[in-house]
């Protein structure tokens, strides 16, 4: 399977800004973004230009997509999926990628980041629906019932304990509910764009696109 295998840092670096793919990391000292203010590259002294509406409609095109740790080709049919689709593009854009199981997972509280979910999902740790799901690009429905599953041959003792403890961690979305005692998620509803907080300008994403 296909992934990028960029430092997630470098990434943020790229974009400008934290896109908060370390987990606890991404508010330490240690943050990649708050050691080298510069983006990566050896940019020399030369004095930066002012960027082309091109280059902004690229990097938040780009950010949406380490955002959701999404490569190009599945970002581009996200966005056909999207165009297809009735509503705004942009905003259904946003919601078929908040659909996505290691999304959901994440904003169950139930991981530190995005990648971190993508690769226990990968690894299957998770049900829907009481079936195993070992895709993190699968795409919920309201109604669908997101829980932990119990693998114990290659499980290390006390790993969804430590990563559960203290749920939840972060405020859950109201399209989406968790019970911390039973360890289990529910989608209640689609995703509304005004819930999702990750600062994306979709218009600019729109507009790269139709060029």
């Amino acid at each position: 399977m296909a992934r990028n295998t960029e430092a997630v840092c470098r990434q943020c670096r790229r974009i400008g800004e934290k896109l908060f793919l370390k987990g606890d990391r991404c508010y330490s000292p240690k943050c990649g973004v708050e050691r080298r203010r510069r983006p990566p590259g050896d940019q020399g002294t030369r004095r930066p230009r002012r960027p082309t509406d091109w280059a902004l409609q690229l990097r938040e095109k780009q950010k949406a997509r380490f955002t959701y740790g999404v490569l190009e080709r599945q970002f581009k049919k996200y966005f056909a999926d999207a165009r297809e689709s009735q509503g705004v593009t942009g905003d259904v854009l946003l919601q078929l990628l908040e659909r996505r199981l290691d999304n959901v997972v994440y904003r169950l509280s139930f991981v530190d980041s995005r990648p971190q979910a993508r690769q226990i999902v990968n690894h299957g740790h998770f049900n829907v629906n009481g079936r195993k799901v070992s895709i993190p690009s699968f795409r919920v429905r309201p109604g669908d019932v997101i829980t932990w599953r119990r693998v114990t041959d290659d499980t290390t003792p006390g790993f969804v304990e430590a990563l559960t403890d203290g749920l939840p961690k972060r405020p859950v979305p109201s399209w989406l509910k968790l019970e911390p005692a039973a360890l289990t998620g529910e989608v209640l509803s689609m995703p509304e764009p005004s819930e999702i907080d990750t600062g994306i300008d979709v218009r600019l994403i729109v507009e790269f696109y139709s060029r």
